[in-house]
């Protein structure tokens, strides 16, 4: 007599499995892609209902199916330097890092090609290299206020409780300045603004 269990357990499928076969329309290239990735050191998941593949809980590559195509993902793709002809940036301006090789229903899958993209993406997890800061959040320092700022304590502590949105107002204002007395003039204006803890711009803010 079966035991009813172990029929029940031999028919479950797995649940990458599962996903391929969702997506008929990619379904062969997801499995070719799939070989590709089970070839790696890389360990394959399911997160937010797609497969993905980390390296000690560190997620590197994932698959993805769309209506129009079907997608290797590279988590930390911005930073991949040898190989980036394939990779496109889905979403321009809000994607940081993220990055996206796409294949339409005729595209073959160029597997010694992704091999070296997928290679790079694990040698850089590997070594443990960070995601680039985006340009937009770094604050550069105009010498002039950061003298100002050394040699007043006081000053210096009021910049330091303003958030960074009001700091980088501060600075790109000193540093639009042509001429040293516009610098030194606006300096002395914003001053006692930053000594207030308020924004260059908060008169505005509130209407």
């Amino acid at each position: 007599m079966l035991n009813l269990k172990y029929v029940i357990i031999s028919f479950a499928m797995d649940p990458v499995k599962e996903y391929i076969t969702k997506h008929e329309k990619w379904s062969k290239q997801l499995q070719e892609l799939r070989v590709i990735l089970l070839k790696t050191p890389l360990e394959e998941t399911i997160k937010w209902g797609s497969p993905v593949y980390t390296l000690n809980n560190k997620n590197v590559i994932g698959l993805g199916a769309f209506k129009t195509h079907c997608a290797l993902w590279f988590f930390k793709g911005s930073l991949l330097q040898e190989n980036q002809s394939l990779l496109i940036n889905a979403q321009e301006g809000k994607t940081k890092n993220l990055r996206q090789i796409r294949f339409k229903a005729t595209d073959q899958i160029p597997a010694e090609e992704l091999k070296a993209y997928i290679k790079e993406a694990i040698a850089i997890e590997q070594a443990g290299v960070k995601s680039k800061p985006s340009l937009k959040n770094v604050i550069v320092m105009p010498p002039e206020l950061q003298s100002a700022l050394d040699n007043n304590a006081s000053l210096k502590s009021s910049f330091n409780k303003l958030s960074p949105g009001k700091q980088r107002e501060y600075c790109e204002h000193i540093f639009q300045a042509k001429r040293a007395s516009t610098k030194a003039s606006r300096l002395e204006k914003i001053t006692p603004m930053i000594l207030a803890l308020k924004g260059l711009h908060d008169k505005y803010r509130k209407i």
